[in-house]
């Protein structure tokens, strides 16, 4: 039976960064860190050499080091406002330095130095257009990678990770969190495997937020149940956006529906980009991404709905996968595409119809179809006045040769109940941090979890 000082479960951006902060502070430390998925070399999608997504058993798309953000479109949000709500636990003035340190650790792995959303003279006239729209835009500051830099900046940090000597272990899937007498003593393999240790990092990402739950409420740690995001991903022309991606890049707008008086928002918009896949337990949801290397004429974005049940139904993210399910055995497995000129008009989509769009769809093996027989009307009815609020300031987007893709999920972790240091209330010694724990929703504040947790453990360890 193994012994460590620290084991950190998942090797997304806040377990790595709260393992290399262990380190920067307590060299002598020893860091095991568990990963179910695999290196990031070994991470490979099939869809780009078959055409589609085989639905693979650990999908490499959101498991492996670097976690789910590896191939996203590597997005850096310089702010509390997005991304999470770090700020709220920890406090701001502390939130504000640790982003300034995370930030600077980025830039020194590769990170680009500019940053969109400092033309405070432009951003204030878009914000006022948007305004008399019925749109709310959210400004903030932001560095893009793309998903090409995010990956170069990864390999940056696997070779920091080697030199500091902590060991990842792949392929390796937590089972149960090990406690005795209210303390936290090591953590049980699937494969019946024990490893013990005096502090453990639960790092788990939005892919094993399920598991984490469960093993909270079993310890008697307490859960608030999480929101899901519900949606589509919308597809048009570069030029359509082109005047607030330009000086925004990702233009954050909220609408509050006519009908329904639902929160719906624009997210992960993506300049120039494409749509593609990913997968949760053999669900194919749809994402976006952008790189540097590689440019298309379209820019596509999420149009989501924001769903939080009351008693006696908690269960949101079941909800939302059992749509996108739906969807997928509608559609052959894949995601749904359709023009918004045939949804408009009650029909389906063809390759017929979407050969004789002027938007051609970025995602291969993408199946023509309808919508309607999957989104429940209270989402349609939302994402269809999002649009056309959307028209007002960006025209062309509510034309019929937009594309809709479905169907996009974005799961909250369920908010786990944490002291401002990121331990646990009930369980001594065992922290949880990053996206899987509801602390962060993106990379910065994932990681800023990961140095905060670091740091405390490292403090721990230093008086003995």
């Amino acid at each position: 039976m193994e012994s460590w000082d620290v084991v950190v479960v998942g090797a997304g951006p806040s377990g790595l960064f709260s393992a290399i902060e262990i380190k920067k502070i307590v060299p002598e430390a020893k860091v095991l860190v568990i990963e179910m998925g695999k290196d990031l070399e070994g991470r490979r999608c099939p869809l780009k050499s078959i055409g589609r997504c085989v639905t693979c058993q650990i999908c490499d798309i959101v498991s492996g080091f670097g976690g789910a953000g590896t191939f996203s479109d590597g997005k850096l949000n310089l702010t509390k406002d997005v991304g999470g709500d770090l700020a709220n636990l920890i406090g701001e003035r502390e939130f504000w330095d640790l982003l300034d340190y995370v930030d600077d650790s980025f830039l020194k792995l590769g990170a680009p130095k500019e940053v969109y959303g400092e033309d405070q003279e432009e951003v204030e006239r878009l914000r006022r257009k948007a305004l008399k729209a019925g749109l709310l835009l959210v400004p903030f500051r932001i560095r893009h990678m793309g998903s090409d830099g995010g990956y170069r900046v990864l390999m940056n940090l696997r070779k920091l990770v080697d030199e500091m000597g902590i060991e990842i272990r792949f392929g390796a899937t937590a089972s149960r969190i090990l406690t005795e007498n209210g303390r936290v003593s090591g953590v049980s393999l699937s494969n019946g495997e024990e490893i013990m240790a005096k502090y453990v990092v639960l790092a788990t990402g939005r892919v094993m937020e399920g598991w984490l739950v469960s093993e909270m409420r079993r310890l008697g740690v307490k859960v608030d149940g999480g929101k899901v995001d519900l949606g589509v991903r919308v597809e048009v022309p570069y030029e359509v956006m082109r005047e607030y991606t330009d000086v925004l890049y990702e233009p954050k707008l909220i609408y509050y529906s006519d009908t329904f008086d639902d929160k719906v928002r624009v997210f992960c918009v993506n300049p120039r980009g494409e749509v593609v896949t990913e997968s949760y337990w053999g669900i194919v949801t749809v994402n976006g991404v952008s790189r540097n290397d590689f440019k298309t004429e379209n820019t596509n974005f999420a149009i989501l709905v924001t769903t939080e049940f009351t008693a006696p139904y908690r269960d949101t993210i079941s909800y939302a996968l059992s749509i996108a399910k739906m969807a997928n055995e509608i559609a052959g497995n894949q995601p749904i595409v359709q023009r918004l000129g045939d949804l408009k008009r009650g029909r389906r989509s063809t390759e017929a119809r979407l050969s004789r769009s002027i938007v051609k769809p970025t995602l291969p093996g993408s199946t023509p179809g309808d919508l309607s027989f999957v989104l429940p009307f209270r989402y349609l009815k939302d994402i269809l006045e999002m649009l056309r609020a959307m028209n007002e300031i960006m025209p062309g987007i509510y034309s019929d040769h937009t594309l809709l893709y479905g169907i996009e999920v974005k799961l909250y972790g369920a908010k786990i109940d944490l002291k401002p240091n990121l331990e646990t209330k009930v369980i001594e010694g065992l922290y949880a941090g990053g996206d899987g724990a509801g602390v962060s929703r993106g990379l910065v504040q994932a990681a800023a979890s990961g140095v905060w947790i670091g740091r405390d453990i490292a403090r721990r360890l230093s008086h003995g």
